[in-house]
């Protein structure tokens, strides 16, 4: 089954929850497994956590969520005005060897999403990020 659903996030955790309930919408047209389901929030909210807390757009546009289902593949589309961030290559994967007092804080939002996703497209234009994640539908 083919379906599409855009969603628009004010650059506010408070707005999450609407994200939430949106996917949970798409999901149940889309006929997805509850953990497909989880699996996209947590993507949303991992990424969107970083464009709020340091892409630097408290004020600005929205963040654009683009949500396309077509057989068994997921692609999740995120658009923002943040500050240009490639999440492929300007963050380091953490240090999974030493002690969790040793690490620095962060990355391991972005780390989990590379784990979850199959693939993951990053461009900068027209003063925006583009982030595409792509992942095989889970059953």
């Amino acid at each position: 089954m083919n379906e599409t659903a855009s969603i628009t996030m004010q650059p506010d955790v408070e707005d999450l929850e609407n994200v939430f309930a949106a996917v949970e919408e798409f999901a149940e047209r889309a006929a997805w497994p509850m953990n497909l389901v989880f699996q996209v929030k947590l993507i949303l909210e991992e990424m969107a956590l970083n464009v709020i807390n340091y892409g630097g757009v408290e004020g600005a546009e929205p963040i654009d969520i683009v949500l396309k289902t077509e057989n068994d593949i997921v692609t999740i589309e995120i658009k923002d005005v943040g500050q240009p961030f490639d999440p492929i290559k300007d963050a380091p994967s953490p240090d999974l060897s030493l002690a969790l007092e040793d690490r620095p804080i962060g990355g391991l939002g972005l780390y989990l999403v590379r784990t979850m996703v199959d693939e993951m497209h990053y461009e900068w234009h027209d003063g925006h990020n583009h982030l595409t994640l792509i992942t095989r539908r889970l059953t």
